[in-house]
């Protein structure tokens, strides 16, 4: 049996030339590049979600912040980041989300209906198994 490896160029093997291509466009955007899928493989995958992804940074962040006693409250967190106290209690109860959750989210793999919207209006069970059955009839 003949091994491939790949090293990102073009190999000759047995005769054939085998390249590997990822479907994606390039595109400009403000002076960036941006890497965005070809259609055909967007279906495949869901794009991040950038609010999503910008809110779960925070509100870990800010957990830590009051785990390690740099700040007392979700209200002293909104004093120094010049927020409502509401905005940012909403987003502190994202820690409270199950690590499976959180991991599904990280790698694309979350419910396609379930937005940051949705979780910042709505009570999480506190339960990690309540949590697994809610979001799992999501897409149903």
């Amino acid at each position: 049996m003949t091994r491939i490896l790949q090293t990102g160029e073009a190999v000759q093997h047995s005769g054939v030339k085998l390249t590997t291509v990822i479907p994606v466009h390039i595109r400009r955007h403000g002076g960036r590049k941006r890497v965005l899928p070809a259609p055909s493989a967007a279906n495949t995958a869901t794009a991040h979600d950038p609010p999503m992804l910008t809110a779960l940074a925070k509100a870990f962040h800010w957990q830590r912040l009051l785990d390690e006693g740099i700040v007392r409250s979700g209200s002293e967190v909104a004093r120094r980041e010049g927020l409502h106290p509401t905005s940012v209690n909403e987003l502190l109860r994202l820690t409270l989300l199950s690590p499976v959750l959180v991991q599904a989210i990280l790698a694309r793999r979350q419910p396609k209906t379930l937005n940051l919207q949705w979780l910042k209006n709505h009570e999480l069970p506190s339960a990690w198994d309540e949590q697994r059955a809610l979001f799992a009839g999501f897409d149903e």
